[in-house]
Formats: structure tokens, sequence, C-alpha cells
């Protein structure tokens, strides 16, 4: 087993989440999981989502937090909300593509990132980027967003990859990891398939390359399972179905 716990993005059951986000929590918690990231709490209190990570025995292993959240005007509701949920971690999903499509734009929001690391440092707190296929595609000066905004951040910034949007944007599906140790803290476990869906291990990540990779110079803490949509299962059936492939490869 594993010494790296596996907690789920709840973006992958969002159309259940939405309506019942602490019956999702306690359903996670039956099919295995150690913990969960969350992609917004759909108006719960937090106090009360916290109480019921405590019932079902799950951590928050973070938090994907849009950006606007991080303002000066919601910066402590941000904040608190984290410190209520008992996590360190509160991770930018995703930033519009005029914050990355050129070397410029994408040195101005690492800068920008900068800052954010520095200011939620104050409340003990830490933030990161999450990988899309977008942010592997090279720019016309033949680096990367994704390689521009890991070197032009802090140490403490995380640098979250994502297996499945690093190979759909012609990312070597390991490389990232390994150009950036001890960045890759949360790292997103997602399969891949050209033109299908797949439950991890049916598709073309080369999971032991990337377990090896984490847990030698990744520093990971977690690793986190997301499922897309797919037709062929519901949400809570997809990832029960990637958590048992990696029980299978001895990950959970």
């Amino acid at each position: 087993m594993s010494v790296i716990p596996v907690s789920v993005q709840l973006y992958s059951v969002r159309d259940v989440a939405v309506d019942d986000l602490k019956g999702v929590i306690s359903k996670v918690a039956e099919i295995g999981y150690s913990g969960v990231e969350f992609a917004g709490l759909h108006g719960n209190d937090p106090r009360e989502i916290r109480k019921a990570l405590d019932e079902s025995g799950l951590e928050c292993s973070g938090t994907h937090t849009a950006i606007d959240a991080f303002s000066d005007e919601r910066l402590l509701e941000t904040v608190d909300t984290h410190h209520i949920l008992g996590t360190g971690y509160a991770i930018v999903p995703w930033i519009p593509e005029h914050m990355r499509d050129t070397v410029e734009a994408t040195l101005e929001t690492a800068k920008k990132l900068t800052e954010l690391t520095h200011k939620l440092a104050e409340h003990g707190l830490k933030t990161g980027f999450h990988a899309h296929a977008g942010d592997m595609i090279p720019l016309p000066s033949g680096q990367t967003p994704w390689g521009i905004l890991a070197a032009n951040t802090p140490d403490s910034f995380v640098m979250q990859y994502d297996t499945a949007n690093g190979l759909s944007g012609g990312a070597d599906p390991v490389q990232p990891i390994l150009d950036f140790p001890g960045r890759s803290v949360l790292v997103h476990l997602k399969e891949f398939k050209t033109g299908g869906h797949a439950l991890i291990g049916e598709g073309e990540v080369p999971w032991q390359r990337v377990f090896e990779a984490c847990e030698s110079v990744g520093g990971t803490k977690w690793y986190v399972v997301e499922h897309e949509d797919d037709p062929r299962m519901t949400s809570l059936e997809a990832i029960a179905g990637d958590f048992k492939a990696l029980v299978a490869f001895g990950k959970a």
C-alpha cells in the first residue's frame, strides 16, 4: 500500500454533490478514500461540512478555489473557510487564457501568484495552480505557460500536475513532475484515452512511471483522483472504479 493517501476531487461527482454534499462525503468514505478536494461547497456552511468530514473519517486534502476568492474583499472569508475545513492548500484551478497566452502575460500572472503565495503564508496557507492542456502547449518562444509559472513562483507554490490534462496538451505524462522537484505536492490522477473514456489503468497514462516520479522527486503528499464525465457509468461508480484500480496498483 502506498504511504501517500488518496483523496478525490469532488468536481468528479458534482452532479450529486450540488444537492447532497454531505451525503457524497459519506459515500466517498465508504468507497475507501482518505480525503476529498473540494470544488466549492455548494452553499453549505463550512462548519457543517467539517462535521461531515470528521464523522466520515475523511480529511480535506485541499480545495480548488477560484482566483477571485482571493481578492482583498474576500480573502479573510476564504482563509477562514480553509481553516475550518482543516486544510492548508487552496489551489487556483484555472486562469483565463489572456493571463497565459504570451510570455509577458504569463510572467505577470506568475508575479500575481507569487504575491498571493506570500499573502496566504501569513495565514498558514499555501496556494498553487492546477494544470490544464493549454498550459502544456509551447508558446512561440518554445516555453510553456506551465514551465514559466513554475520557474517564476516560489518553491512553496504547488504545481498541481494532472496526468490526463498533461497528455491532452501534448506533454510527456511524467516529465512535468520530474522537471520541478518538490513542487508536485498534490497530484491529480486522471486517466487519458484517445477518443474515449477510461478508468485508471485502462488508458494511456504510464501509471508506474507516474507513481515513481511522485514518490521519488515529486514531494507528493496527496494523490487526488479526478474523473471526467463518463457516459458508461454514474459519477460515483466512476470514482469507485478508479479507487479499485489504485488498490490493484497497491496505491490505496
